[in-house]
């Protein structure tokens, strides 16, 4: 996901994506371990939508500690 789209979510829906997106995670980490995983450039794209919402979730509480 682009951080536009991630800006547009609300609060909770962006903790249930971060959610989802660990989950993701951890299936394609277990897929990988066992030779399943078709795809390891997967895992990168996974861990980079991560610090996109834990980089927007950080900016929003910055933003009301500020106001």
């Amino acid at each position: 996901m682009k951080a536009k789209e991630l800006r547009e979510l609300s609060d909770a829906d962006l903790q249930q994506k971060l959610i989802d997106t660990r989950q993701e995670l951890f299936n394609l980490r277990f897929q990988s371990v066992t030779g399943a995983l078709e795809n390891p450039a997967r895992i990168t794209h996974v861990k980079r939508d991560i610090a996109r919402i834990i980089t927007i979730r950080v900016e929003r509480q910055a933003a009301l500690e500020r106001h």
